[in-house]
Order: C-alpha cells, then sequence, then structure tokens
C-alpha cells in the first residue's frame, strides 16, 4: 500500500524513531495519519548487575553475565528501567495504530533496536521497516512509501558483537579488579586502544635522543628578484664528495646510534662548524634543476573517521564532541547519517555540489566528469553514503542559520563535499641542487624544493589540515629563482645548524582514530564512545590534545598482554572483526563462533586459526592464543604476581609501583632502614619518570613527621601529606577506641594555602587545630565562630554565614569587626568577579577571549557565554588555548535539549479496527527474553564498556 496523504486518512500509522528530536522533525514532513514516537534509544539489554537478572534466573553460574553460556549463549534481556513508562506509551499508541513503521538508524545498532522493539511491543499490524539516510522532506517520504524487511543477519551480527563484549568484559574485569585495582574495566577495542597508547609511550621511554649537524646556505643570483621569481634561495647541505649527510631517520630511536648499514656522514659541532669556514669564500653553481609537474586531486568526502579527524585539526573538537554536534545537525536535517564508512555520494547529492561548484566558482573549476569515490573500508556501516549536506540542493552556511559549533562542523562538511567535485590542483615541483668546493678540496652540495601551483582548483574551496604541526598543507607554494644548470651562484651565508632527534609524538585524539581505522580494529562509528571510555576510567589524560597513558594504563595493559595477550593482539582484534562481519554476511553462524571463544575448541583440520602475534608469551593458557577459551584463562589467575605485574623499573635500584591509591615510588625493602618512599603526581608523563626525578620525591618532606607536642594534653602533633592536601593532626594513644560509640577521632585541620608542608610549626598546627574559633556573641547571645570551609574562611552564627577576606582573619577578626560585617546586607547572587587566573586567547567559535577562573567548584574555562570545568587532568599553569577551546567545544555539544510539555494520550478509537494480516515472526524468535526490573539508561556507562 503507497501511503499518500489519502491513505493516510484511512488509517493511523505509529512511527518509532530513536530521539525526541528526529522525531519532531519527521512529524513535520508526515501527514495527519502518522503519529511519530522516540524509544529514546535502546528499550533493553543485557542486564547490568545481579540485581537486574530476572527471579527466574538467579542462582544459575552463568547468570551474571547475562548469557546464558550452556544454552548456545542465548541472552537474557531486560527493559530498562527509565524505559518501562516509554514502553507502556508506544504500546499504548500502538493499540490505536493500524501499521508500524519502525525507523531507526540503518546500520546494525539501529537495526537491533528495531527488533528489540517489535519483541516487547509484539504487534498484531503490519510491520514495516523504514530506512533513510538524511531528515529531508522527500527522503522521509520516500522511506515511507518503499519500507523494507527487518534484516536479521544485522540483527544476529548486532546481537553476537553485543554478547562477545559482555563476555569479554564481565570475565576479564573482575582480574582487574583483584591483580589491579577495584572498579576498572576491560573491553575488546578498549583495552588494545589503551595498549596503543602505552607502546606509544613505551617507545618514547626507550628513546634515546641522538644530535647531528648539518649546514644551511642562502644563494643569491645577483638579480633583482620580484614575488615571482625571488634572487635568492635557502638550501640545505646533502652531501659531501658524494656522501650524503646524515639526518633523523638515519639514527636508531632505541640507541641513539646510527642505523646498522646506514652509508652516511655524521657530521658533529665541530665537523660542521670547520666545513662551514671552508666553504665561506667558495664559489657555487647550479648543479642541476629538476621540474616535475605537480597534481592534486581532491579529498574524498567525510566519512565518521574522517570528519572526526579534521574536526580535531581544524576546529580543536574531541571525536565525542564531534559526534554530538554532528548528531545535532543529523537530527535537525542538516547533513545526512554521521556514522558512515562509506565515501560515496548519491547522483543528488554529486549534482547538488557540481551545481554549487560552477555558482560559486565558476565552470572553470568543475570537471568534464562527475568524481566517484566508490572505496569503502573494511568492516564499513551498511548502506550508507558520506557524511554530506542534506537535500538535492546544498545549503551554503550562510542560509542555514545555524550558529556557533553546529554552523563551523557545517561548514566543514559542505566545504569538503564541494570540493570533492571539483578539478585538480596542479602546478610545478622544483628541486634545486648547488654545489661549491670547500677551502680543502671537499665538494659540497646543497639542496632546496620548490612548489608552484599554476591552477588550485579544489584548493579554493578545502584544504586539509595535517597531524603534525610543522608539515606543509596543501596550498602552501615555496617558489625558487628562475635558473638554470651552470648559473653562477653567490654564498651570503652558510650556518651550521644543530639538530636533536625527536621521540615519536604521542597520538592525538585523531590520530589514535586514524590508527585504530589503519589497523582495522574495531568500528569506526565506536571510536569517540571508546576514547571517551579510556579518559574516564583514567587510563589516559590530556595534555594539550596529546593523550598521556597513566601508570595505571601500564599495569593494565602489562597484565593483559603477559596473562591475556591474544586479547591484546592487534591482528587478532582485527580478525575477530572479520568473524563478526562474516556472521554479518550469513558467512558464518554465531553460536559456533561465540562457543570456541568462550569455551575453545580443538581445531579441526581446513578450520581457520586466528591470526595472533608469534611475538606474544604466552595467555596464560599455554597456547598463545584463544583456542583454550576465555573461561580457562580467567579461571587460572594463579600465575598472575599482582606485585610484579605494577611494578615497573626506574634504574638504580628504583621501582615505581601501581597501588590501590595511585603510582608511587620507592627503593629498598619494606621495614628496612634505607626504604624510601615517595607518591607520584597523577599528571606525570610516564616517560618524564627518571632516577633524577625519583630522587626529587624522595627528597621531599612526605609520609608523617612530628612538629611537637601539644602542652594542653601532651600528644604529639604531626603534619601529613594527604590524599586531599597537606595537614596537621594529633596522635592519640594507642588504646583510644576508634570505632564504636565511644570512638574519639583525632583532631585535624587542613593547611591554609599560605601554609607548606616543609615549613609548617608546632605553633602553626596548634592555631589551626584551635578552630573553630568562637569570636563571641551577639545581642541576643547567638555565638559567632570563625571557621575554614571548603570555599575559604567565613563567619558563621547560627545558620547565617558570611565570607571573610582572607585567611589570617581566622585568628584576629575581632567580636566589633564581627558585628559590623553582620550589620551589612547578606549579598545575594554571584560575588564581586575574582581576577581570571590565566588568559588563552580568542576562541575561533565565539570570537570571544577566553580565559580561566576559579570558580567555587575549582578553575574553569570560560569565553563569557560558555564555562567548562577543568578536568582531573587539566592544570591552569600548563592549560593550552587549545585544549581551553576544546573544553568549551564539548561543553557546548551537551547543550540541554529542551522537554517538550507532556502530552495527554489520544482516546481509543471506539471503531472496530480494519482486519490486518498479523506480522510476520522473526527467526529468533524462539530466544528467551524477560522484561523484568532492570537496566539504566544506555547513554551511561556499563561497568564493562561493549568494546
Amino acid at each position: 500500500m503507497s501511503p499518500t496523504r489519502e491513505t493516510a486518512h484511512s488509517g493511523r500509522r505509529l512511527v518509532i524513531v530513536e530521539s525526541p528530536a528526529k522525531a519532531k522533525t519527521i512529524k513535520g514532513y508526515l501527514g495527519p495519519g502518522y503519529v511519530v514516537e522516540a524509544s529514546v534509544g535502546h528499550i533493553r539489554d543485557l542486564p547490568n548487575g545481579a540485581a537486574e537478572v530476572p527471579a527466574e534466573y538467579k542462582g544459575q553460574p552463568w547468570a551474571r553475565l547475562g548469557v546464558n553460556v550452556d544454552s548456545d549463549f542465548q541472552p537474557i534481556y531486560v527493559v530498562n528501567a527509565d524505559k518501562k513508562a516509554q514502553v507502556k506509551k508506544l504500546k499504548d499508541l500502538l493499540k490505536d495504530s493500524d501499521e508500524l513503521f519502525l525507523a531507526t538508524d540503518e546500520d546494525r545498532e539501529g537495526e537491533a533496536i528495531a527488533w528489540h522493539l517489535q519483541e516487547i511491543l509484539k504487534p498484531k499490524v503490519p510491520v514495516h521497516r523504514m530506512v533513510f539516510h538524511e531528515i529531508t522532506k522527500d527522503a522521509i517520504q520516500e522511506a515511507v512509501r518503499n519500507p523494507r524487511e527487518l534484516n536479521q543477519r544485522l540483527v544476529d551480527a548486532q546481537e553476537t558483537r553485543r554478547i562477545l563484549d559482555r563476555l569479554y568484559g564481565y570475565e576479564v574485569s573482575p582480574v582487574l579488579w583483584k591483580k589491579v585495582m577495584p572498579r576498572l574495566s576491560a573491553g575488546r577495542v578498549q583495552s588494545v586502544a589503551t595498549r596503543l597508547v602505552v607502546e606509544r609511550e613505551r617507545e618514547r621511554i626507550a628513546f634515546r635522543s641522538s644530535s647531528y649537524w648539518d649546514l644551511n646556505g642562502t644563494f643569491d643570483t645577483g638579480r633583482t628578484g620580484d614575488a615571482t621569481d625571488p634572487s635568492t634561495l635557502v638550501a640545505r647541505l646533502v652531501a659531501v664528495d658524494g656522501r650524503r649527510v646524515a639526518q633523523g631517520r638515519d639514527f636508531d630511536a632505541a640507541t641513539g646510534a646510527l642505523k646498522t648499514g646506514a652509508n652516511v656522514l655524521h657530521l658533529d659541532e665541530t665537523d660542521a662548524r670547520a666545513l662551514a669556514a671552508a666553504l665561506a669564500d667558495s664559489h657555487f653553481s647550479v648543479r642541476s634543476v629538476e621540474s616535475k609537474p605537480y597534481r592534486r586531486s581532491p579529498y574524498a568526502p567525510f566519512r565518521t573517521t574522517t570528519l572526526q579527524q579534521e574536526a580535531s585539526r581544524k576546529l580543536g573538537f574531541g571525536a565525542k564532541a564531534t559526534m554530538q554536534v554532528a548528531q545535532k545537525l543529523y537530527e535537525n536535517g542538516f547533513i545526512t547519517y554521521m556514522r558512515t564508512d562509506s565515501t560515496t555520494l548519491s547522483e543528488t547529492a554529486i549534482g547538488a555540489a557540481r551545481a554549487q561548484v560552477t555558482q560559486l566558482y565558476g565552470a572553470d573549476y568543475l570537471p568534464d566528469k562527475p568524481r566517484v569515490y566508490a572505496g569503502k573500508v573494511k568492516n564499513a556501516q551498511e548502506a550508507h553514503e558520506a557524511i554530506r549536506p542534506s537535500g538535492d540542493r546544498f545549503r551554503t552556511p550562510a542560509e542555514t542559520g545555524l550558529t556557533g559549533d553546529q554552523f563551523r562542523l557545517y561548514e566543514l562538511i559542505w566545504m569538503r563535499t564541494v570540493a570533492s567535485q571539483m578539478k585538480d590542483a596542479v602546478g610545478q615541483s622544483v628541486t634545486v641542487r648547488v654545489a661549491g668546493t670547500s677551502a680543502d678540496g671537499r665538494d659540497a652540495e646543497f639542496s632546496a624544493s620548490g612548489k608552484i601551483i599554476t591552477f588550485h582548483g579544489f584548493l579554493k574551496a578545502y584544504v586539509e589540515g595535517a597531524d603534525d604541526p610543522n608539515a606543509e598543507l596543501d596550498d602552501r607554494e615555496r617558489r625558487l629563482p628562475q635558473v638554470t644548470e651552470g648559473d653562477p651562484l653567490s654564498a651570503e651565508e652558510i650556518t651550521a645548524d644543530g639538530h636533536a632527534t625527536k621521540p615519536p609524538a604521542r597520538y592525538t585524539e585523531a590520530s589514535l582514530v586514524k590508527e585504530l581505522e589503519e589497523r582495522e580494529i574495531g568500528r569506526p562509528s565506536t571510536y569517540a564512545s571508546i576514547i571517551g571510555t579510556i579518559l574516564d576510567r583514567g587510563y589516559v589524560f590530556k595534555k594539550g590534545t596529546a593523550l598521556v597513558p597513566s601508570f595505571l594504563s601500564f599495569a593494565v595493559v602489562n597484565l593483559l598482554e603477559k596473562h591475556f595477550g591474544w586479547l591484546v593482539d592487534y591482528d587478532f582484534t582485527a580478525s575477530m572483526e572479520d568473524d563478526l562481519d562474516r556472521i554479518a554476511r550469513g558467512e558464518a553462524q554465531s553460536v559456533p563462533w561465540l562457543r570456541r571463544f568462550y569455551f575453545g575448541a580443538e581445531p579441526t583440520e581446513g578450520a581457520p586459526v586466528p591470526a595472533v602475534s608469534p611475538a606474544l608469551p604466552a595467555a596464560g593458557n599455554g597456547e598463545g592464543d584463544h583456542l583454550g577459551g576465555l573461561k580457562e584463562l580467567v579461571e587460572d589467575l594463579g600465575a598472575i604476581d599482582a606485585r610484579e605485574i605494577s611494578s615497573f623499573p626506574v634504574g638504580d635500584g628504583i621501582m615505581l609501583r601501581v597501588g590501590r591509591y595511585g603510582a608511587y615510588v620507592e627503593k629498598g625493602e619494606r621495614g628496612e632502614e634505607d626504604h624510601r618512599r615517595a607518591d607520584v603526581p597523577d599528571d606525570l608523563p610516564p616517560d618524564e619518570m627518571t632516577v633524577e626525578y625519583a630522587e626529587e620525591l624522595f627528597a621531599k618532606p612526605s609520609g608523617d613527621f612530628e612538629l611537637g607536642t601539644d602542652p594542653a594534653t601532651g600528644r604529639p602533633i604531626i603534619a601529613k601529606d594527604g590524599r586531599y592536601g597537606p595537614y596537621v593532626t594529633e596522635v592519640l594513644p594507642e588504646d583510644t577506641p576508634k570505632t564504636g560509640k565511644n570512638a574519639i577521632k583525632p583532631r585535624t585541620a587542613s593547611l591554609l594555602k599560605s601554609m607548606a608542608l616543609d615549613t609548617v610549626t608546632l605553633d602553626d598546627a596548634l592555631r589551626l587545630m584551635s578552630l573553630p574559633r568562637v569570636v563571641g556573641t551577639d545581642a541576643e547571645g547567638v555565638e559567632i565562630t570563625a571557621q575554614n570551609g571548603r570555599y575559604g574562611p567565613y563567619l558563621k552564627k547560627g545558620t547565617d554565614s558570611r565570607s571573610l577576606e582572607n585567611e589570617e582573619q581566622l585568628f584576629t577578626v575581632t567580636l566589633d569587626e564581627a558585628l559590623a560585617i553582620y550589620a551589612q546586607p547578606k549579598a545575594r547572587g554571584r560575588a564581586a568577579a575574582k581576577p581570571p587566573l590565566k588568559e588563552l586567547g580568542t576562541d575561533p567559535v565565539s570570537e570571544r577571549p577566553v580565559v580561566v577562573k576559579d570558580g567555587r567548584f575549582g578553575p574553569y574555562v570560560t569565553d563569557g557565554e560558555t564555562n567548562a570545568t577543568l578536568r582531573r587532568d587539566d592544570d591552569v599553569e600548563s592549560i593550552t588555548p587549545e585544549r581551553g577551546y576544546e573544553l568549551l567545544a564539548e561543553k557546548r555539544a551537551k547543550a540541554p535539549v529542551k522537554k517538550a510539555p507532556a502530552k495527554k494520550a489520544p482516546a481509543k478509537k471506539s471503531a472496530a479496527k480494519k482486519t490486518t494480516t498479523p506480522a510476520k515472526k522473526t527467526t529468533t524468535a524462539a530466544k528467551k527474553t524477560a522484561s523484568s526490573p532492570a537496566k539504566k539508561t544506555p547513554t551511561k556507562r556499563p561497568s564493562a564498556p561493549q568494546e
């Protein structure tokens, strides 16, 4: 039946989408015969903890997993606790509907949501799967007219993936709790992503810097130059007597020595300066000029990962913020679906892009034939085209009415899409070789490279960014003088330049996304949540835009590599994605694959053996791969030495250890006289932990040291550096009751901001522990006290508190001064603004100055419109402008959506419904399900992540 406005009036159709924002947009494109409602994400999932397991399954040994591993891995599904009301609403709406359209996203996740809806709602009316890639009127109406059946293979593939991730997370995470630290988590892709960041830091720790020298020469042609023909060129020494001069790539990063077999000339400072002096009066000439055509083709339209990378480079967005902004653009009809791995554009999109090329840049920039980008990455999401502006005519950014982050991301997508249908950039690349003979007879050859773009083509519209801040972008020209072979040159200046090799750069969010995709690990649509997870778990923190692994992540990765090697092996993790895709294509079966993964299996003749790096240590079961099964590995923990896993040598007998309360360095044996121990700052990058730094930590005041004895009580007073900062306290006698109703707590007080642990005195401590100080009483006899609180010093009279200007007033404020303060009307609203702690620059989105301020809940960045609290790993002193802009971008992306007022349920129809054919049963209807009090909101992070 073709759903037109006329037929819609004869019946009522319920359309279910995922988000309320999407529902509101789609409702505007459909007629009055349609009711559009949101499921608000997933409506059910595996139980999250023992409390959510339905009663009939409790007591089963596999129940904690939420998967019956003894019966073909049948999952237990429970309705999310906060979705019960929404499910009831959907059921009530379905009672009054004649057809059901499941309009969730067209990917594995969306297909699974549609299947769960069908399983829970149990519709007795025809069910249609409605799919679309953009939310425009034409696309939505076309989707209603041409629905399809539910794709059960996609559902099975997603279910297999969900079960796999549950088994991985729920079986491996408890091992981390026992052997490293409570409340940690492991995940199929999360753990591998963490290992990548840790391995990069290991390379930086092992790195040994090397120095090398070369020469830079400025050569003059003797002509008067202009913009198109400069009079000078700057060239670098590349060879001496035909032997290439060593550069950074010639040195081994681990040893700092020249690589074996490198037949290069290694110049030190003495050699370089001597050669420069010997060339000072030499004659030079052009030895060769090599010119090649330059051509650069447009970049493919965005897919999920390339959008995340470019938004990071150009806009300073994290992957998570990028996807949040893109989600809003999609739901409001501005762009096509943003979770896609395809670079293909539809004919409609190609036509729209080509039209705008002609309109904005002219026919000279339009190629004769449309450009086709048919390549798709491995493990691609199904059936989507590239991310592009929606509709058959692209709105220019100015026409959208968008502002802030949404405007900037839309503009990026629009520019990239239009540029993809433009002509190549063309020009010439030139290499000039300059030669001269030194005073001591050595032949020195210098080289300079240039690039001239004669037709910018697509570069007029868009230039891709680079992860390396020193890399030259595609539109950068370098013009050289117009010289020919044999032309004489004079050396204006020849200088010796020293260089040092640099350790490999840490990953940024953009480069980590790129690395995961190149290794074919995980699904690109999940990378944003994976990076968010490892940041939230404390495995990784940010230093500027760089991702720095914590010492905790070193301990976790160490355990996984030594005892679960195949779980974090890059090739094996990629091969799992291949297996899951084979299941999605119907080329493999889910249950046998899960059985082999979990229980293990003897390899049969002709059966594929999973690819595992031969360099990995045995994975606990002695096989080095998963032939023994995950279950066997997690049950055999006797070989795991928790102390060894979390210990790392620093040098000179110093060990860094990861304990329950963080990392610390230790030297000597506990209980011995020479034993030393010191806590390590949480934000210390691991490659900065050296013997020298450890000795500095040992030298700092730490632990308990006695200040003296309280003359009033005779009890020792000590100073300590605690988890929440330095403080002083008294030592109670050993027989003092510490628990029960007669328990006595020692007097304790935090140091003032003006005090330091290594200079605090006994008198200071006694003054601090005398607080709160009674200042006096008012006319009504109400006591006034001076106290030090979380937000600074203050006076308290009953329930009325007033702030003091400084900490010293705690001990000096008089009753008259206190009464005068209370005589003033109590300040309402905000106090006077404090001066900023740091200025960062101008925000690229709001174009307003960004500063760091000290707020009630700690330091935060603000541009006057948006405030974003600094994270645990951000430091006021070291925070960069880019990090500040990123925090603001993430905060804007999380802007709350206004809730629509609740509507009354429509009255039920009294007329009899028309006869319909019952919905077709799915092939997996026999799977056990349960609707039980259950699950938490899917937007909350589960204790064991899905990937």
